[in-house]
């Protein structure tokens, strides 16, 4: 029979397979030689204590012959010659799974990718870290599978409200990811893996019938009657179709002014600016699980914090052990760095993100007091407009070819300049200097403030063998798209679906694929029903 257990053990238990059937066998009062075999439900690390625990949830088979999970199932119809057509602005996330979704319900989607596969990609990301060469199309934001493919793959959300979390994570694994992310409490994929899922992803939707377009950018939208009929690209092409899903990600600032130009409802939003903190890997695994060297049998740690300052929250964002951080911009002479890891996250260095909200009313008063030629009134892209004034600023300091300004931890935040640097894993080099010449005074003091409290609460973590790394500053959306509650569509202008982080509807590969996801069943069912 199957029967499910729980178990809290030492991390060397918990991997060893032995173990287990003998904790099974234990619990059920048999031979463990009538345990054939078990799959883990649920694995998450317990560290609050002097020695970590792993709290393991496994289904075994007792008595009886090894039943493996059952994989879910999904059903991708053949729509070569479906009638009803949908455009998907954007092949990240958001754009991919709609088309997921699309193709279960039989509409044939239109995918227009401004940049490359991942394949041509990767090359283009070379010459950004080695050379210090963007491509303005094609980098870790734009590209065949959005900015997740090549930066990290994080998996975990709060948005279980959203949407099925187990059923995006089941899709995952349908195209390749290994099976840990559907029982690890904080899941991830890697970035060396993620290529070869978006490989197989697209072979599924282009086998099915789905067209799918790179080096396609998008220019402008067909309306009329406020209806949208297709949309126009860089190169003359138009495309007509019943619907369009505007899922171009959080750095399309050019789909912001094009909409703002053709007087397209959009709005300015929150976004979070800061530096990237990057520690040393084993300073993070001493203080987190309490050792001085870590059991090898637990991954190598990481961490979650937060700390209120001056009535604004410092927060820790895109955690990555094991990691590198990169550059993430997508202009020339902009500054912008990003974090990520491998699936075995086993660099030497791990990073953050330190961050700090930004909001109207803050950039309205720096504004005014820096005399910056920045509209302030009735300018929905006044918060953008700000995000780009700071990285050409990291650009400028850094001295070009995307050398980023750093200082150690502490003398940030005792506004001291560092002598020299420590070692970093962002390829194109770092350059030492004072950031607070880059960033506003309102943001780093309270990151100032914000990392002598972290030393408070995490043993080491304050310490000038760590290095931070300007700047921080894609954490998400700086303009929101709006969209009608009901039918998801946007005010002004019927059968135009804004979707996904770009939009300001999601914060990640999870949430952002649950709204793909959510704005292409309501288009079917629309298109199904009328």
């Amino acid at each position: 029979m199957q029967k499910t257990f729980s178990f809290k053990l030492l991390p060397a238990e918990a991997a060893d397979t032995t173990a287990v059937k003998q904790y099974i066998a234990a619990a059920e009062g048999v031979d463990p030689a009538q345990v054939s075999g078990y799959y883990i439900v649920k694995q998450s690390i317990d560290a609050r204590g002097k020695q970590p625990w792993v709290n393991l949830t496994v289904t075994a088979s007792v008595n009886e012959p090894f039943r493996m999970r059952e994989r879910q199932s999904f059903s991708f119809k053949e729509v070569h010659h479906s009638s009803q057509r949908v455009i998907i602005i954007g092949a990240g996330p958001a754009g991919l799974f709609a088309v997921l979704s699309l193709l279960e319900a039989g509409i044939k989607p239109i995918i227009l990718e401004r940049g490359k596969d991942v394949r041509a990609r990767r090359r283009d990301l070379a010459l950004l870290n080695k050379e210090g060469e963007v491509n303005p199309e094609s980098n870790y934001c734009f590209g065949e599978g959005g900015a997740g493919t090549y930066s990290d793959g994080k998996l975990y959300t709060r948005s279980n409200k959203r949407g099925d979390i187990n059923r995006i994570l089941n899709l995952f694994v349908h195209f390749g990811a290994p099976d840990n992310i559907l029982y690890e409490s904080h899941p991830h994929i890697g970035t060396n893996k993620l290529p070869h899922i978006i490989t197989a992803m697209r072979k599924q939707l282009v086998d099915c019938g789905a067209e799918f377009l790179f080096e396609k950018k998008v220019t402008g939208l067909l309306t009329k009657n406020d209806t949208v009929k297709g949309v126009q690209t860089a190169d003359g092409d138009t495309f007509i179709a019943d619907a369009v899903i505007l899922a171009t990600g959080h750095s399309a600032r050019d789909i912001f002014d094009m909409l703002h130009m053709a007087h397209i409802k959009i709005e300015a939003k929150p976004f979070a600016l800061g530096v990237r903190a990057e520690h040393p890997q084993v300073l993070i695994d001493i203080a987190q699980y309490h050792c001085n060297i870590r059991d090898l049998a637990l991954p190598p740690a990481s961490y979650s914090l937060v700390q209120q300052v001056d009535g604004k929250g410092v927060f820790s964002f895109c955690m990555c052990p094991g990691g590198i951080i990169a550059p993430a911009a997508t202009s020339p002479g902009e500054l912008v760095v990003n974090g990520w890891s491998p699936s075995k996250r086993n660099n030497p260095y791990a990073n953050s993100g330190i961050v700090v909200t930004v909001e109207e009313k803050d950039v309205v008063e720096l504004i005014k007091k820096d005399k910056l030629k920045i509209k302030t009134d009735k300018n929905p892209l006044m918060l953008m407009q700000f995000q780009q004034h700071i990285e050409q600023k990291a650009f400028i300091a850094g001295g070009g070819k995307f050398v980023a300004p750093a200082q150690r931890l502490v003398d940030f935040a005792q506004n001291k300049q560092s002598a020299d640097l420590p070692g970093c894993s962002y390829l194109p080099g770092i350059h030492a200097m004072k950031l607070q010449q880059v960033l506003p005074a309102f943001i780093s003091h309270r990151l100032q403030e914000g990392f002598k409290e972290y030393g408070k609460k995490m043993r080491g973590y304050f310490t000038n063998d760590a290095v931070v790394v300007a700047t921080e500053s894609r954490t998400s959306s700086p303009v929101r798209i709006p969209r009608m509650a009901d039918t998801l569509q946007h005010p002004q202008i019927r059968n135009l679906y804004p979707c996904g982080e770009g939009a300001g509807y999601a914060g990640g590969i999870v949430s952002a694929a649950m709204d793909g996801e959510r704005v292409a069943a309501l288009i079917s069912q629309l298109l199904r029903y009328g």
